[in-house]
This record gives structure tokens, C-alpha cells and sequence, in this order.
């Protein structure tokens, strides 16, 4: 289970954030990061006992845990990169301004200054000058992590929910926007919509006039 081991190391006193992201593999909607930070590595103790990485975790546990983590004494900073910024920046600099955003959020609405970053994953953002470390699986072991995965993933669940309600064909509310049997019939049926990631491949395929995923050889 995740625990402040990696917080206490990186940083034993000041304001440790948490970072992950939710929504790189989708074909539509914004890429979501959440940032949260634990004063003092204090965390309820029945919260303690039940955080883990957001994928092990069933729909109903992690919006429990969502509700139970805005509500507590964390400091948690939200941010997003839309479609659009998706296709022209490229996901993975989309994932790392939406990590600058949950940021800066977080700083400005608790007037606080964060001393010092655990991301998920293997690489860091270029433009944040706070101390920062990259970690495999951050959010197998850090608390801080496993906390902003939940966050991540719950609100662009709930994001994704709410755009469904424009476009009910595709299925968003249940797939999220990834390409399910359900996602690719109603591509193939009513088109792309303004929110779907036109860079991506299946995509890409589809404005090409071409099957949306290539046949297995």
C-alpha cells in the first residue's frame, strides 16, 4: 500500500505535492491532473488505510475516496488540457501543462508555496522550477500520488459524463472516450465530434477515409 516514505525522503519538512494524471489514452476529451499535498504527511486514518493507485480501485470506491479527500484537510490543485491543446501540443506536453495548471491552482487558492514535486512516471515537465523527482509507478508508493490519481480520474470520469450528455451516441458516460466496440460504431456511424483528438491514430485513420483500427495481420 502506498505510503509517505518517498515524501519524508525527498523532502522531510515544507509542502510535498502529488501528481498524476488521467485521460492520456482516451480518443476524446481533456487529459486531467490533479496535484494533492498532505501538511505534515497528517492523513485520516481511515483514508490512510483505503488510498491506492485509482486503477485498482472499483468506481465506487474511488468516488467514496473522492468525496472523503476534497472534504479533509488536503491541499489539491486541479487542472486540464482540452482536445484541441492535445492535438497541437501532443499528449504528453498537454499531460505536463494540465500538471502546471493543477499547480498553480493549488498555490494560489491555499496561498501556499509547494517545496517540492512527486510526479508520476518517468519524466518532468520543463517548465517548473519547484524541485521535482519522477517516480515509476508513484502511485503503488506514494500516498501523496495515490491520492491525486484518484482525483484525476474521478473528475475527468465526471467530465466526461457531463459531455456525454451532448453527444449520447458515443457512450462517453461508460468508456470514458476510449475506443470501445460502442465508441468506434457510433464514429463510424455520426462522425468526429469538436472533442475528439484528431492526432490520434484512429482518428487520423477515420479523416483518411480508412478503417479506424488496422486489421491484425
Amino acid at each position: 500500500m502506498p505510503n509517505f516514505n518517498l515524501e519524508k525522503e525527498f523532502n522531510s519538512k515544507g509542502l510535498v505535492f502529488g501528481l498524476d494524471e488521467a485521460g492520456r489514452g482516451p480518443w476524446c476529451g481533456p487529459v486531467v491532473a490533479a496535484c494533492v499535498c498532505w501538511p505534515n504527511f497528517e492523513i485520516p486514518s481511515e483514508l490512510e488505510e483505503q488510498i491506492d493507485d485509482s486503477k485498482k480501485l472499483s468506481a465506487s470506491k474511488r468516488e467514496q475516496l473522492f468525496e472523503l479527500i476534497m472534504q479533509s484537510n488536503a491541499i489539491i490543485g486541479i487542472g486540464l488540457s482540452s482536445s484541441t491543446e492535445i492535438d497541437e501540443k501532443n499528449i504528453l506536453q498537454a499531460t505536463f501543462l494540465a500538471m502546471e495548471r493543477a499547480i498553480d491552482q493549488a498555490q494560489k487558492n491555499y496561498n501556499i508555496t509547494a517545496s517540492a514535486l512527486l510526479i508520476d512516471g518517468n519524466r518532468l515537465p520543463k517548465n517548473i522550477s519547484i524541485p521535482a523527482k519522477a517516480i515509476i509507478k508513484g502511485d503503488h508508493l506514494s500516498l501523496s500520488i495515490a491520492s491525486a490519481s484518484i482525483i484525476a480520474k474521478v473528475t475527468r470520469d465526471k467530465l466526461m459524463k457531463e459531455m456525454a450528455k451532448s453527444y449520447p451516441q458515443y457512450g462517453w458516460d461508460k468508456n470514458a472516450g476510449y475506443g470501445t466496440k460502442e465508441h468506434i460504431s457510433a464514429i463510424e456511424k455520426y462522425g468526429i465530434t469538436s472533442l475528439h483528438r484528431r492526432s490520434y491514430a484512429p482518428i487520423k485513420r477515420y479523416l483518411e477515409h480508412k478503417p479506424i483500427l488496422e486489421k491484425k495481420s
